[in-house]
């Protein structure tokens, strides 16, 4: 019975391993991992995209979602698994690089190889007489050969003898090109790497005439890489003073947007000069530290809020989110200085408020204000804001509180257009008093941003190479066979082709008239030798 095989060494499995995780199959492999692992980033709301977001999606899926987010799909791209194969395909593809660019620079300054002794074996060959010499020939074939100066040939002529041979070696920047389609992605990944790292993003609302200040505090949405210290945060400041929205009225498009413009003043410091700015749809505010986006916009209806003691309680605009093309929003008001208790309101916004019926609820028809309603309802109690732990300005937490009711048991509902005062059933009153505009801003930061699209720019060039370029190795071979001189052609595609044979035909005939004009110009000199 024969020995079994001896088991790897440690060191022999760690070079195995690093083989096969430098092969370009584990390279393609894990890019395609990759792709598949960032489709849930695109398919589940991410945290540091859209909080909102990902809190609804929470509520509408209350088994499903804190299961998704035990394995981090609300958080893909900074995930455990995600960067594990990041980091495994950015390894992979400088441990397949480094050596492939070492194996291309030794082969660029090699020369082309000697023709094989029996050329006609190859895939494409042709053979033919002429009477010019075989010195004159190699020369006439070199001009054939030598090409567009824009993809070079390394063309070799040697002569032994009374044989001289051409030899010819195109297309040896084709391996270039897939060199730098491989490094485009290293310099890809290591830009996003980079801007993951060291950049930030948050997003902001921001009512007409107000104004927003670049600290923690003023976002309502942000999030940094781990090295970046927020302490660095450039300290901008703006103020909105007009949020313009124009929506298309007729047609198919009705409904859509057709303009959104955020315009107002900024200051890059505090001790800075104030400056104008308009902001649009992918036409950001670019400045020192960071760029100013704007992401979308709503509608923040004033509303005025007083107790049963006469006091003003709250008197401000007030954010209502988007939840659909029309601009259905919902939002939340509360007053935690009303007495005897504090108030709170949910509801909805409706900006062209409209019914089928009166007793049918109403839904918005278009996204513009044209028949602006805020329907409200109203609840007492303890909000939890005096227990010190953070909340969101945008939900109500009802587990202390208690819905107003009308005298059947229906809960109380106000609704209000601009201008309009309801009376609350416990004393005091609520008013819809204007309706402002709100604009939601991204504030971003991508350190060398400019890298991936470099990294891309650079991909697309290697693979235009790759495509265009076709390697291929071509001898022409003259000997002198008494009076007349034999010549015979080959040539092989190091990356099959189809049309080689058309090619050296084509390549033949052109050899062949080349010679025949010189033959005549020899004839003619021997003819007249003044």
């Amino acid at each position: 019975m024969s020995d079994p095989t001896p088991a790897l060494s440690t060191v022999q499995t760690l070079r195995w391993t690093w083989r096969q995780l430098t092969s370009m199959r584990t390279a393609l492999l894990l890019l395609l991992l990759l792709a598949i692992a960032a489709v849930p980033g695109s398919v589940v709301p991410q945290r540091g995209v859209d909080s909102r977001a990902t809190e609804a999606f929470f509520s509408r899926n209350p088994e499903l979602a804190p299961w998704l987010d035990r394995f981090g799909f609300f958080d893909v791209y900074t995930s455990p698994w995600f960067s594990a194969i990041y980091l495994l395909l950015m390894i992979s593809l400088i441990g397949c690089i480094v050596p492939r660019t070492g194996v291309y620079l030794r082969a660029l300054r090699a020369r082309p190889p000697k023709a094989p002794k029996r050329l006609e074996r190859l895939p494409a060959a042709a053979a033919f007489e002429t009477d010019v010499p075989p010195e004159e020939v190699t020369a006439a074939a070199r001009r054939v050969l030598a090409g567009p100066r824009l993809l070079p040939a390394r063309i070799d002529v040697v002569t032994e003898g009374a044989s001289s041979e051409v030899r010819v070696e195109k297309g040896y920047l084709r391996e270039l090109g897939n060199l730098l389609f491989h490094v485009s992605v290293v310099i890809v990944l290591v830009g996003v790497a980079v801007g993951a790292l060291f950049g930030y993003r948050g997003a902001a609302i921001v009512v007409q005439g107000d104004g927003f200040t670049n600290v923690l505090t003023q976002y309502d949405e942000f999030a940094s890489g781990p090295l970046y210290d927020t302490d660095d945060l450039p300290p901008f400041s703006l103020t909105l003073e007009q949020m313009t929205t124009r929506f298309w009225t007729e047609g198919p498009q009705r409904g859509a947007p057709r303009l959104f413009r955020a315009s107002g003043t900024y200051s890059e410091d505090p001790a800075g000069a104030v400056e104008e700015f308009e902001i649009e749809v992918n036409q950001p505010l670019s400045l020192d530290g960071g760029s100013v986006f704007l992401v979308g916009q709503g509608y923040a209806p004033a509303i005025k809020v007083t107790d049963a003691e006469g006091d003003t309680v709250f008197d401000q605009p007030v954010p209502f989110l988007p939840q659909d093309g029309t601009y259905t929003s919902n939002g939340v008001i509360k007053a935690p200085d009303a007495a005897p208790t504090q108030l709170g309101f949910q509801g909805f916004f409706l900006p062209t408020a409209v019914s089928a019926d009166e007793d049918e609820a109403s839904v918005s028809a278009f996204p513009g204000p044209v028949n602006p309603l805020v329907g409200l309802f109203v609840y007492e109690g303890d909000l939890g804001l005096d227990d010190g732990l953070p909340q969101s300005v945008y939900t109500l937490d009802k587990s202390r509180l208690t819905q107003l009711e009308n005298d059947d048991g229906t809960p109380f509902r106000v609704s209000l257009s601009p201008g309009q005062v309801a009376d609350l059933p416990n004393g005091g009153s609520i008013e819809f008093s204007d309706l402002l505009l709100f604009a939601r801003f991204q504030i971003a930061s991508t350190p060398l941003a400019w890298l991936p699209l470099s990294g891309i720019s650079i991909g697309v060039a290697g693979l235009v190479l790759s495509l265009i370029i076709r390697p291929r190795r071509t001898w022409v071979r003259a000997r002198q066979h008494g009076s007349v001189t034999r010549v015979e052609v080959a040539a092989i595609d190091r990356v099959p082709r189809d049309d080689l044979p058309n090619d050296l035909d084509d390549l033949t005939q052109h050899l062949k008239q080349t010679l025949s004009l010189q033959s005549s110009s020899n004839a003619d000199r021997i003819e007249d030798p003044t």
